[in-house]
């Protein structure tokens, strides 16, 4: 393990020796993954150095390597989106423009690692909020919108449009924390049905913000079928860029549970696959899935021989065959399975360790 110091951080180290107040109380134990959200605790309560570990092994190490920035990113983000939105809401402030910050920092981000795939974070908060899904909607949808070849223009349209995609949800008369929509009373369901206008009302008089973004604020509860709201738009009266956040949308409500049930990866995806031209734009879709991981870093797997792992990388080409580590067999050293080398053993299903 190494010693360094607070300012050196950039998350996703790995913590040797466990963090304690000065009267001894632990508030982070050895091996946890370093988050951004610990740095900025950490500088509150004038922590100035930590122990990580310094040596990895050299494919557990490309774990970071393949993340999309997304446990540092959203961090980052976050709380910046929940600011402004927060203000905006408050004293309809002059401030929103500065979502365009964060917009452009997602943008930066995804633009230096135009190659990997979308990994969803298998540390989950204990309820999703408006402005971190709002954030992996945009992360996602920046990612998609470049293997797509859109215009840089038209992918920051995207990463402010979907920023502010629900915006209408933070002027909800109850709070949706917590809230599952099937499970809601019709009442509810009417007034987060709403979320699209109230949004696009609220920003009606924002003349720096594109019709791009505008729309995706109103329209990206829209489906290819015309089963959508508001206005139950179908196919081609709805622009590629709203298309793209809101197959987003749904992925990510469904994998984090906002307003919805919490549903695995993989099964999310099926049910995306299915919907594809009827749903969601047959050619998003296609993106969609060359962008996302199927079984993303540090989910646990079985295999068809009966054999449980953790994904510590993904395979670019091909989403639904990772690298697995093998756990519990007693080895000295680790054991690897690149499922693209062996095409005999394949992931049966995700599994729960506690």
């Amino acid at each position: 393990m190494k010693k360094i110091s607070i300012d050196s951080l950039v998350g996703g180290e790995k913590l040797a020796k466990e963090i304690c107040t000065s009267n001894g109380l632990v508030l982070v134990p050895t091996g946890s993954i370093i988050k951004y959200e610990y740095i900025q605790k950490m500088r509150e309560l004038n922590i100035d150095e930590v122990y990580i570990e310094s040596e990895k092994n050299c494919k557990e190490q490309k774990i970071e390597e393949n993340l999309l920035q997304e446990s540092i990113l959203q961090e980052r983000c976050k709380y910046m989106v929940k600011e402004t939105l927060e203000k905006y809401s408050y004293c309809a402030s002059q401030e929103l423009e500065e979502i365009t910050m964060v917009a452009d920092q997602i943008m930066e981000d995804v633009l230096s690692q135009p190659e990997v795939m979308y990994n969803v974070s298998y540390v989950k908060e204990k309820s999703e909020t408006t402005y971190s899904h709002s954030v992996k909607v945009s992360s996602l949808s920046v990612l998609i919108a470049l293997k797509m070849g859109l215009s840089k223009q038209r992918v920051r349209d995207i990463a402010i449009g979907a920023l502010l995609h629900d915006l209408g949800m933070v002027y909800l008369p109850f709070s949706c924390e917590n809230l599952v929509y099937e499970e809601c009373s019709e009442e509810q369901k009417k007034e987060i049905r709403k979320h699209t206008i109230t949004g696009f009302t609220m920003i009606e008089s924002e003349k720096w913000l594109s019709n791009v973004a505008r729309e995706i604020i109103l329209s990206h509860h829209e489906r290819e079928d015309g089963s959508g709201y508001p206005m139950r738009l179908e196919k081609n009266k709805v622009r590629l860029e709203t298309k793209i956040v809101s197959l987003c949308d749904e992925f990510d409500k469904r994998v984090y549970g906002y307003v919805s049930k919490v549903q695995k990866v993989h099964d999310v995806i099926d049910y995306i696959v299915s919907q594809a031209g009827r749903k969601f734009d047959l050619n998003v879709v296609r993106k969609f899935i060359e962008s996302v991981a199927v079984y993303p870093i540090g989910t646990y797997v079985k295999t068809n021989t009966n054999e449980i792992g953790v994904v510590v990388r993904q395979n670019n080409k091909m989403p639904t065959r990772p690298v697995i580590k093998i756990i519990g067999k007693g080895q000295r050293e680790p054991l690897y399975r690149d499922l693209v080398e062996e095409l005999t053993i394949f992931i049966k299903d995700t599994i729960d360790i506690a």
